[in-house]
């Protein structure tokens, strides 16, 4: 007995080792963890420690009023409700989403989209927006169950209410919740903010954003609000005073009803905006509260395009309202004297093709040929200054470039050369282009807002103003037209006598007490068959219409005001163009009714 005891004491000895090394391991074990979770991961648990109990959240800022020219709102914000989760006071996420999902009426499926696309962009303890505008039933309904639901919130955030609707969409624009691209590129952004997308609100986005405020919150277990403290106050966004006149913008508007197109008004001594129309307008009020699809579909497939803004994003064909310019750039020549007469039978030929006038002047000057609109006198003018003297001149009096105005997609037109021909169509310049380049027809594209700069330049004496929407900007980087005085007083009374005159085709802009100038313009959008030539333009199928343009300018004792009306398949600028700004010029001037001369349709 004494033997066996005395071999096990070796074993004894081991294990009783092993069973001390297997204590000590243990200790530096837990030695260490507790080193790395209270000293090298301290702030880190120290940080969630706080979490639990405080916690910051922003506070939104609201963002800046839009006035028109008399203080006016046009834009204003409203209180709206949103629905949130905070994930890591939500114990139950999958059964939280089903519950959100019958408040709401949003399928369970886009719920659970919307949470796995959030999670990423949301910090830990912070409010996740799932839900955005929530009308006043299901505000309800959720703010009476909302205490059985851990980490489910209200949010409450600023909303842009515009006013009147479509009468400034294009100008306004609209804001929309923020994008993953415009997210990740804004360090101010968070999941459920709202941009501006279009018009002033995307141009104007940094002025009109404000900044974000921060308060503190105290929290009990289960993620109750027991106080909270405000850090930082949030700074309201800037209010900006446009130049745009409500009643003038609503007055258009309404009178553009029925019609495709566009309108821009001007102070000619400033380079203000007075107004600013593009028809059909659209809602943006629905894109504030989150659009359908339904709605967007609509929008998108409604063949006369209404997001487009026509006074800018469109370019078309400016016809005969090309010819002041056409005119003004013969007078610089010293082989080309106004005097000259040229003779017009109705056509004109250029090898073996005929150019046709809108009807046989007879014998013309340069005066005539602009009251009367005669295209066989620019044809012959465009075929001896040539297309390089053209496009040079048309780009310099502010022709095929963008005029600078703060809206955003702002198209430059086209004023077409030899080598853009070249480029584009792999085909040499030829005598017919420069006759249709002569009476704006081709490959010339303009905008409408282009044609009231250039003409608003025509009545203030030659100065290009960059246009400006807003109040407190004025004579925004002047450059003159490339014109003589005695060009510019020309073309100035030649654009007067168009409305006094009895052939002059703006004839109907005959108004007492103001002196008004005018030049209407209709555009061909295709060459119509020879079958169509006779025909009533209602009777030829809408989308082959020409289109109908009309610039002006009105001068009174302390005003200078220019106006451009664009009816797209209007037919003639006389009869389509005319009675809109006829209309305008009664609505600024307080005249009550139209003028007893009444104008044929012409071009």
């Amino acid at each position: 007995m004494s033997l066996l005891r005395k071999r096990s004491l070796p074993s004894e000895r081991l294990a009783f080792n092993f069973l001390l090394f297997l204590v000590g391991a243990l200790f530096i074990v837990i030695a260490m963890r507790l080193w790395f979770l209270q000293v090298y991961k301290g702030d880190y648990y120290l940080q969630k420690a706080q979490d639990n109990v405080q916690r910051r959240q922003h506070i939104y800022a609201p963002r800046g009023l839009f006035l028109d020219r008399e203080g006016r709102l046009l834009a204003v914000n409203e209180p709206s409700y949103s629905l949130a989760l905070v994930r890591e006071d939500t114990p139950d996420i999958e059964k939280t989403l089903k519950q959100i999902s019958r408040w709401t009426g949003m399928p369970l499926e886009d719920l659970n989209k919307e949470f796995e696309r959030g999670r990423r962009m949301v910090r830990s303890f912070e409010n996740q927006i799932l839900v955005s505008n929530l009308s006043f039933d299901v505000l309800t309904r959720v703010e009476t169950d909302a205490p059985y639901w851990p980490g489910v919130k209200v949010v409450v955030q600023p909303r842009r209410k515009y006013l009147q609707g479509e009468v400034f969409s294009h100008v306004l624009g609209y804001v929309a919740l923020a994008n993953e691209q415009e997210l990740a590129a804004d360090p101010g952004l968070r999941l459920g903010d709202n941009v501006g997308k279009h018009g002033l609100e995307f141009a104007m986005e940094s002025v009109l954003r404000g900044k974000k405020g921060l308060k503190q919150l105290e929290v009990d277990a289960s993620g109750r609000i027991l106080r909270e403290h405000t850090l930082v106050q949030p700074e309201s966004g800037q209010d900006l005073h446009l130049s745009i006149d409500l009643d003038l913008q609503t007055h258009i508007y309404s009178v553009m009803q029925g019609k495709t197109g566009a309108v821009v008004v001007m102070d000619a001594d400033s380079g203000q905006v007075l107004a600013m129309v593009s028809t059909p307008g659209y809602d943006n009020n629905k894109f504030v509260y989150g659009i359908t699809g339904r709605q967007w579909t609509e929008l998108v497939e409604n063949p006369h395009r209404p997001l487009r803004n026509r006074s800018i994003q469109n370019a078309y064909p400016p016809g005969s309202v090309f010819k002041p310019l056409m005119a003004a750039l013969a007078l610089e020549q010293p082989s080309i004297h106004p005097g000259e007469q040229v003779f017009c039978s109705g056509s004109y030929r250029l090898g073996n093709r005929v150019f046709r006038c809108w009807q046989g002047h007879g014998r013309v000057n340069m005066n005539r040929a602009l009251v009367e609109s005669c295209d066989t006198y620019f044809y012959q003018l465009g075929e001896k200054l040539g297309v390089d003297r053209i496009s040079a001149f048309s780009l310099e009096s502010g022709l095929g470039r963008q005029t600078g105005i703060t809206l955003p997609f702002e198209r430059s037109g086209l004023i077409p050369t030899r080598d853009w021909k070249r480029e584009r169509f792999n085909d040499a310049w030829r005598g017919g282009d420069n006759l249709n380049l002569a009476i704006g027809q081709g490959f010339t594209q303009v905008t409408p807002l282009q044609m009231t700069r250039l003409t608003a330049a025509i009545a203030n004496g030659g100065n290009l103003y960059r246009p400006s929407l807003l109040l407190e900007e004025k004579k925004l980087d002047p450059q003159p037209l490339p014109w003589k005085k005695e060009t510019l007083d020309f073309i100035y009374q030649a654009m007067l006598d168009t409305v006094e005159k009895e052939r002059g085709t703006a004839r109907r802009l005959r108004t007492k007490d103001v002196k008004v100038g005018g030049k209407t313009g209709t555009a061909q959008v295709v060459r119509l068959m020879p079958e169509h030539k006779e025909d009533d333009p209602e009777a030829v199928e809408y989308w082959l219409r020409h289109h109908a343009w009309l610039i002006s300018f009105a001068v009174n004792e302390d005003k200078r005001i220019a106006v451009t009306a664009l009816v797209e398949h209007g037919g003639s600028g006389s009869s389509a163009a005319g009675p809109v700004i006829r209309e305008i010029y009664d609505f600024i001037f307080s005249r009550k009714q139209e003028s007893p001369q009444a104008a044929a349709q012409d071009d």
